[in-house]
């Protein structure tokens, strides 16, 4: 069917106002302007910062199309794209790379100033929206839009990888993989030897352990309050599972005694504030490094006791495993493909988009680490 230039109509999730239900529709998915990619999606994995946004933690316009962690084929390109091409396979970023702004012309940024996450605005670059549903205007989201057989996105959120790319679980390449992943290898540089703990064993934090193991960490603590993530974390390379809810002390106490000195890394893949705390309170009080890779809610603040700071340990906030995602991704896919990296761990189920319901509840109980949709 000849799709060029004409408004397409398919399947999309659509979450009409925060903390309801998604209901699956039919929607209208306008042609690509200028800058802009149309992609038939192929998957996407359901990812933390999605559910954050469904349940309001973070703003946003309502009716909108959830999800971000894409994987997909071009299907038709606007004016001016040079980048990819129909036919290309590719992964929906969402943080873009403009290559424009200070961030992207930074040596070390990649928060990306075209990013629509804080806040996210649910519109294109140029303030307008490419879904429709029942005469009704429905907004993006984080510009990525990837619960949805196609999806429309900025140029500067798309990028080619390879034509062998497995589609039905590169798209945690996507977002999970490498905020996790690189998180340990590129942004804490983890050292061989060193003793790391990890808060939170889900999608991101699980590849926080494959980046710490993968550094030679000596010892890896894992954090949790499911201990159904135990086995599957034990297994990636922690060394040590704690569930807070069982402890007589504070966990960053245990994790203390139980390194003598605190730890060497201390990683925060949840988004709460107390759990970055007590990741925090964790470190070697001298030389430990902290890093904050979960997302928090929009109208929280982080409160630490200042002098305690004075010591030596440092706090850093982590995004995107700190690559810049378009020159950056495209290489893990490529490692992933040339057997350097295994993200099929991490891919713990499939399921096709019509089960979109059942794929959220596996998420919520906690008994995936992953569970990607299928188109």
């Amino acid at each position: 069917m000849d799709t060029l230039g004409k408004t397409i109509t398919c399947r999309a999730a659509i979450a009409w106002a925060e903390n309801s239900p998604l209901s699956i529709e039919e929607v209208q998915v306008e042609p690509p302007k200028s800058g802009e990619v149309r992609i038939k999606m192929i998957s996407s994995g359901i990812c933390g910062s999605d559910d954050h946004m469904l349940k309001g933690e973070l703003l946003a316009n309502f009716p909108l199309i959830p999800g971000h962690e894409g994987a997909g084929i071009v299907e038709s390109v606007g004016d001016g794209v040079c980048s990819v091409k129909p036919g290309d396979k590719v992964l929906t970023l969402i943080i873009p790379q403009c290559r424009e702004c200070d961030s992207c012309l930074h040596l070390k940024g990649n928060f990306c100033e075209k990013q629509d996450v804080l806040p996210c605005s649910g519109v294109m670059l140029d303030g307008t929206s490419r879904f429709s549903c029942r005469g009704r205007k429905i907004y993006h989201s984080f510009r990525t839009s990837s619960f949805t057989e196609y999806t429309v996105v900025p140029e500067i959120a798309v990028v080619k990888i390879d034509d062998a790319a497995p589609m039905d679980k590169v798209c945690l390449i996507s977002c999970g993989f490498p905020t996790g992943y690189g998180a340990a290898v590129n942004s804490a540089k983890v050292t061989p030897g060193s003793t790391c703990v990890v808060f939170g064993l889900g999608g991101v934090g699980s590849a926080i352990v494959m980046g710490c193991k993968a550094s030679g960490a000596s010892r890896i603590i894992g954090v949790d309050i499911n201990e159904q993530k135990f086995p599957r974390a034990r297994a990636l390379g922690v060394t040590d599972c704690l569930n807070p809810k069982k402890l007589e002390k504070p966990v960053q106490e245990v994790v203390k005694e139980m390194t003598g000195v605190g730890v060497d890394f201390a990683f925060e893949a949840i988004g709460q504030v107390d759990t970055m705390a007590a990741a925090w309170n964790s470190c070697n009080h001298s030389y430990g490094v902290c890093l904050i890779v979960g997302l928090a809610p929009s109208d929280t603040h982080l409160s630490l006791e200042a002098s305690k700071i004075l010591s030596g340990k440092t706090l850093k906030g982590v995004c995107l495993g700190d690559y810049k995602t378009r020159d950056c991704i495209p290489q893990i896919v490529t490692d992933y493909l040339q057997n350097k990296i295994n993200i099929d761990p991490l891919v713990t189920h499939q399921l096709p988009f019509s089960q979109l319901h059942k794929a959220l509840e596996l998420y919520h109980s906690g008994k995936t680490i992953r569970c990607v949709l299928l188109f």
